[in-house]
């Protein structure tokens, strides 16, 4: 089927067009023009062979929306084209490499997920390939957060485990962006930093603890059924150097799943900004603007695609982030050996860093460490689709069109043909998402702003795999904090932009929800 896929569209997709032929095996790359470093709408982490104006054309009639909802499309089956992976439904359902991987690189996919397993210790250390951690951290490993690959999740009581969950912080004000548009400036906390550390080494305190309280809400659909939802409150507790700032923004994640990330990152600029519409001028109430990021690997701004509020640019950036604020870990990106330790963490900045001239290029993670797991977080492949066939999945993707859910999910990209990474090269996914920011209303707003992403605003969530959360991880947990217990909760906090889309699912007959219900499950 792809190779069909291939035949039928011919080449490619980039920034610009061009009238050259762009077939992978002969084709010269068209530069799309010398770009600023003010240009966010450059790809410079992207090695493009750009798309020629016949191709352009033929691959907008691939992504026309359906008018026949009696079958599926073509190649429908295949979310994530020839990168897709075999239906496995069990707790490994989203750790393999896609098919088409070359078999030179699957060492390197391997090598990846050992560090992305991997437990760090303290230094110093016998272990000195694995030392560094801390002193502050959230969890020892990717893994602990990226449960199975898959999503983390809230605690449920008091004892619970919080560690694939946490809490960003900021305060109002700080230095501008003018390269960015609207960007709203915020700071971290002067003593706890941007995000909120649970965990130390021995020897030192933990900043604090997060905690959560539940308070319920009753919702009775059209039918007389009644949901609950559980609305969360979040607060910093036991905080151990005095209290937060006054002003403190507090915003709770938990961590995303990790399958499809590479093709989402080679998903063209100029596709996605064609789905926004800040000023709603086609008066669909859906008005999606995109994120613009600082780009520290690229010293750029540049479209944000990572993360619930689409924070990083890169899966490379979002890696070292994550090694920086989730575990302590000095990398070629933030090459900082004391992790978020503030200035004001005097002790913790002090601490002994696992850092040798002779080791690791004198980083706790180095640069082929860093390259390792982005490789691997790039290639998580995305699981076969299955059901979609069944009559009731389809008179559900009708319901999910006509009531608008596909405004912001949007159903399909077909990716930039990319020189020398065949595994995300000029595929026609299926990820349900604009990779736009929304406003999602006041019952998700976080009142913490990302960038020039506002307390209301989220990055639309990709629904590939969504079904199989539960069966990855063992916990049913969906939205950015993972309130949600069920796909109905998660559409029932929808508000906002969405907010005719959910008003028209609680109006929907019983076997018109269970239909929409069916064809989440069948992504």
């Amino acid at each position: 089927m792809a190779v069909a896929l291939a035949a039928s569209l011919g080449a490619a997709v980039a920034p610009g067009l061009s009238d050259t032929p762009s077939d992978a095996l002969r084709a010269v790359p068209v530069a799309p023009g010398p770009a600023t470093a003010t240009d966010w709408q450059a790809e410079p982490h992207l090695p493009i062979i750009p798309r020629t104006r016949a191709e352009a054309a033929r691959i907008a009639a691939v992504l026309a929306p359906p008018a026949d909802f009696t079958r599926p499309e073509p190649f429908e089956d295949k979310p994530a084209g020839a990168a897709t992976a075999r239906f496995v439904p069990n707790a490994d359902a989203f750790s393999h490499f896609p098919p088409n991987l070359p078999r030179a690189r699957e060492m390197d996919f391997k090598l990846g997920n050992a560090i992305f397993r991997k437990l760090w210790v303290g230094a110093p250390s016998s272990t000195r390939g694995s030392d560094g951690l801390g002193p502050l951290y959230n969890a020892r490993a990717c893994q602990n957060c990226h449960i199975k690959d898959g999503r983390g999740h809230l605690p449920q009581g008091p004892d619970d485990s919080r560690v694939s969950a946490f809490l960003r912080l900021s305060v109002p004000g700080g230095p501008a962006r003018p390269e960015i548009p609207d960007y709203i400036a915020t700071s971290p906390d002067p003593v706890y930093g941007a995000q909120l550390q649970d965990l130390a080494l021995a020897g030192f305190l933990a900043e604090a603890r997060m905690g959560v309280a539940w308070a319920e809400e009753p919702v009775t659909l059209a039918d007389g059924t009644v949901v609950t939802l559980r609305r969360p409150s979040f607060a910093v507790e036991d905080p151990a150097h005095g209290a937060p700032h006054p002003d403190l923004q507090i915003s709770a994640r938990v961590a995303p799943q990790m399958i499809g990330l590479g093709l989402l990152e080679a998903v063209p600029v100029a596709d996605i900004l064609a789905l926004a519409d800040a000023d709603d001028r086609d008066g669909d109430g859906i008005s999606g603007r995109p994120q613009i990021v600082w780009s520290s690997e690229f010293d750029r701004p540049m479209l944000g695609r990572f993360g619930h509020k689409a924070g990083n640019a890169t899966i490379r950036e979002q890696s070292a982030s994550a090694f920086l604020g989730d575990m302590g870990l000095s990398n070629p990106l933030f090459p900082f050996p004391f992790g978020e330790c503030s200035e004001a963490q005097a002790a913790c900045r002090a601490a002994p860093a696992g850092q040798e001239p002779d080791v690791r290029e004198g980083l706790e993670v180095d640069g082929l460490g860093l390259d390792l797991v982005t490789f691997y977080s790039r290639n998580l492949a995305v699981p076969a689709r299955r059901d979609l066939d069944d009559l009731q999945v389809l008179r559900g993707k009708k319901i999910a069109h006509d009531i608008g859910c596909t405004s912001c999910h949007n159903p399909k990209f077909v990716t930039h043909r990319l020189d020398g990474r065949p595994e995300q090269s000029f595929q026609l996914i299926w990820p349900h998402s604009d990779m736009l920011l929304h406003d999602m209303g006041e019952g998700l707003a976080d009142n913490r702003p990302e960038s020039r992403a506002t307390g209301r605003e989220w990055r639309t969530a990709p629904l590939w795999g969504i079904s199989l959360n539960g069966t990855v991880t063992g916990v049913e947990s969906y939205l950015h904090d993972g309130r949600a217990r069920s796909l109905i909760e998660a559409i029932l906090w929808h508000g906002g932009e969405a907010q005719p889309a959910r008003d028209a699912v609680v109006a929907l007959p019983t076997p018109d929800r269970k239909a929409l219900i069916a064809w989440l499950r069948s992504l």
